[in-house]
């Protein structure tokens, strides 16, 4: 028996079982029909977990490349595009030749068909599919692999479905089956996704649509409609009973734009998805005066009704917790408003330090240089470079870029660690020559301070790594294959204060210490805090108090006036950006 064209339903399996069919094989087959239909196989072991079913391995005469977007190897686990090669690759598109040179690849000599499909390798060297990618959608500043949801979704007792974006805010889920509500699917996902990947709405269809191919017709799914959900599925409009219930009904009819919610709906089924919930959650914190992480976001979406979250801010009001005792967490998101620093930082630099002239280049770089100390040391440029590399990896702000968006505010997005890693033009980590006098090797340091293209805030370019070697003789390169640096070889980095304060610098030494001395990969924590999570939290913060302060403390002057500071000679009316030294002695 034999199993193509779609992904493979696990429940085959248990209706081959329950037919009682005597003595066979199940394969599971995949390929395009650029490849001539089938490329690879997995004999499935009907003992073992079928949960997800892998598509196995190249049949013989065919080779598979998983590929990043740099077509670039990928590794163990990692998503990639599957590219076909073997005596099967079709010879191109009849009449298309524009179509042909898009999906048709050389890659050592060797013709390779894109896929479009996304999968990955596990241990034992066998395929697993992950869905396609054009399917792959960015949902208010996260990557969702909309495979990934249908994958789980198939997990429970439903025979197909299909989710899609919808008007850019909302994950719909459609699901075909005639056993089975919203509510169930709904935990389901709960239990398996994370936050941003579970649908905002299921609509459960007796059968989806299908082309002529027999493949769902996306086109002609229905509508979902939103505005009319929390009528629909209720009997009744049920009124908030006490006064949070009241002061919550009323935030969430201000943020969804609706005159009338029962207290009993579901958020998610009425146009509700993850930043609406963030905006609920610092609305809660102002209105019912909140401590700081007090009340949890996760807990806000498996409670997504105004019964629910008025029951959580009753608990919460009422529960003395220390604050220091807290777990803060990551809010896993990759853009966001930047930080109140970031902002005065980027419009600083943009305004006033503009100009083209040297001088005035990288008026906010943060240098730091260490001198090799001893021929002892032994510090590998290759290593060091890849220590260099995980520390961007780590830490999501060596690699955001900051820029303004099209409401004309500063956002800060954080790159993929590959796209800056490997981005051609960039050049992160360098290797420059010193001369031997001192004064030019001075020069060198002040004309990489300088140089124009040092950073480039909009691609995430804010930290750079320059490795100053001395002149070594034959015998000297020769001895360390010119990998190791000698005595009095400087290394500097440069990196720009919109990422960066005196305060990181030990963290930075710390993490490139402990990088560098291992020979995996340097590990990372998905949870751990990044600065985007301090952005977030710093515009939610209550500054109320804090405005009352000041205010009081600055009551009387005039903040609007320059300060009149004794002056020698009459202030330009235009900034000319000149700065200098300025030394002086005295006689005993």
């Amino acid at each position: 028996l034999c199993s193509g064209g779609e992904t493979f339903p696990s429940k085959l399996i248990g209706l081959i079982q329950a037919n009682n069919i005597p003595n066979y094989t199940l394969s599971n087959l995949y390929g395009p029909a650029e490849t001539t239909i089938t490329s690879t196989f997995h004999l499935v072991d009907i003992r073992a977990s079928t949960k997800y079913i892998p598509i196995g391995r190249p049949l013989s005469n065919y080779r598979c490349l998983i590929l990043n977007a740099f077509l670039q190897n990928t590794s163990t686990h990692e998503v990639g595009e599957l590219f076909v090669g073997g005596v099967g690759v079709f010879a191109g598109y009849h009449g298309r030749d524009d179509l042909t040179a898009t999906a048709l690849v050389e890659i050592g000599g060797q013709l390779f068909y894109r896929t479009g499909d996304l999968v990955r390798l596990d241990n034992s060297g066998l395929l697993h599919y992950q869905g396609r990618k054009d399917h792959q959608i960015k949902l208010h500043g996260q990557r969702v692999e909309l495979g990934e949801i249908e994958q789980c979704l198939l997990l429970t007792s439903i025979t197909a479905c299909v989710v899609i974006k919808w008007n850019d805010d909302h994950l719909v889920a459609y699901v075909q089956s005639s056993h089975i509500d919203e509510q169930e699917l709904r935990e389901h996902c709960q239990s398996y996704l994370p936050l941003h990947m579970i649908p905002s709405l299921f609509i459960i269809l007796d059968k989806l649509p299908l082309n002529s191919n027999g493949k769902i017709d996306r086109k002609l799914l229905p509508s979902p409609t939103f505005s009319s959900m929390h009528l629909t599925n209720h009997d009744e409009l049920l009124l908030p009973m006490n006064e949070n219930e009241i002061v919550i009904h009323h935030i969430w009819c201000d943020l969804l734009k609706q005159k009338q919610i029962s207290t009993n709906t579901n958020i998610f089924s009425i146009g509700g998805h993850s930043i609406v919930i963030m905006q609920l959650f610092h609305q809660y914190k102002i209105q019912f005066h909140l401590n700081a992480n007090s009340l949890s976001i996760s807990d806000l979406f498996q409670h997504p009704t105004i019964i629910d979250h008025a029951r959580l801010i009753y608990q919460t009001m009422n529960m003395t917790e220390n604050i220091n005792d807290y777990d803060w967490s990551s809010l896993h998101i990759i853009e966001a408003s930047a930080s109140f620093a970031q902002e005065r930082i980027f419009l600083d630099e943009q305004i006033r330090f503009s100009s083209t002239d040297n001088n005035t280049n990288n008026m906010y770089v943060i240098p730091l240089m260490y001198r090799v100390s001893s021929m002892n040391n032994h510090i590998s440029i290759s290593q060091l470079q890849n220590a260099f590399q995980s520390i961007i990896s780590k830490h999501e702000i060596l690699r955001t870029a900051l820029y303004l968006d099209i409401n004309g505010s500063i956002a800060q997005h954080c790159l993929d660690t590959n796209i800056i890693i490997h981005e051609k033009q960039s050049s992160r980590f360098s290797i420059i020559n010193l001369p031997d006098e001192v004064h030019e090797q001075n020069e060198i340091v002040k004309k990489i301070l300088t140089q124009s293209d040092l950073f480039d805030l909009s691609k995430g370019h804010v930290i750079n790594c320059h490795i100053l070697r001395h002149h070594q003789s034959n015998d000297s390169c020769t001895q360390n294959n010119g990998d190791l640096l000698t005595k009095d070889d400087l290394i500097l980095f440069t990196i720009h204060h919109a990422c960066f304060d005196g305060t990181s610098t030990s963290i930075l030494i710390r993490d490139l210490s402990l990088a560098y001395q291992s020979s995996d990969l340097f590990p990372i924590d998905d949870n751990s805090l990044q600065y985007i999570d301090y952005s977030i939290h710093e515009h939610i913060m209550d500054m109320t108090l804090s405005q009352e302060f000041w205010l009081l403390e600055l009551k009387g002057y005039n903040l609007t006036r320059q300060l009149s500071l004794p002056v020698d000679r009459q202030r330009s009316s235009t900034n000319q950006q000149r700065s200098g030294f300025a030394s002086s002695a005295q006689s005993p």
